[in-house]
């Protein structure tokens, strides 16, 4: 996605670490144009796909998976990265590494909100190593339900992840796939 790339390029600062900032449009404050089209685009992306439900993770997966769901008219639903106590003891769960953050969440979702038997697509802001990703297929298969594929706004495709669940079969389309990048060069796409 072209408008992506170019937002990535005027506004996205790349740190040391492998690590893309984007806050002023995706993870922080929200353009929320741009979300709208990315929510098109993977709406026409997976136009040939039957889907029941999107799912993603707390907390910047929400603002991009919620124009998905709006442009695909299905309900929109978020793993919690801990138990909280409004969420009673009928859960999925599974334990998720977490790049940006450098640590382990067990990740859960209630059962009332992923019923069994449907099609579920997958959406998150980034996919560096998989293991969101990973993780989230296995909360879908867990409630018997089938995970259609994943959307993703940004895969840095320098790091294993994608390569790994494409080969595993999950699909996996990315608005914009980083080949490397660098605090003095930018971000180099595919």
């Amino acid at each position: 996605m072209e408008l992506l790339k170019q937002r990535i390029r005027s506004d996205g600062r790349v740190l040391p670490g492998n690590i893309l900032k984007v806050s002023n449009f995706l993870n922080h404050q929200i353009d929320i144009e741009l979300l709208d089209k990315m929510g098109e685009e993977f709406a026409r992306r997976f136009a040939d796909c039957k889907i029941d439900r999107v799912l993603t993770i707390e907390a910047s997966g929400i603002a991009v998976a919620y124009p998905v769901a709006r442009a695909l008219h299905v309900p929109m639903v978020f793993c919690k990265k801990n138990k909280t106590k409004n969420v009673d003891e009928g859960v999925y769960s599974v334990d998720i590494h977490s790049f940006t953050h450098g640590r382990d969440y067990t990740v859960v979702c209630s059962k009332d909100y992923l019923p069994a038997g449907e099609n579920v697509l997958i959406i998150d802001d980034f996919l560096a190593n998989g293991c969101a990703l990973e993780g989230l297929a296995e909360l879908i298969r867990q409630a018997g339900s089938t995970p259609v594929g994943a959307g993703i706004v940004i895969e840095k495709g320098f790091q294993e992840g994608g390569k790994l669940l494409r080969e595993k079969g999950l699909r996996v389309e990315s608005l914009a796939i980083i080949e490397s990048m660098s605090p003095e060069t930018g971000c180099i796409f595919r």
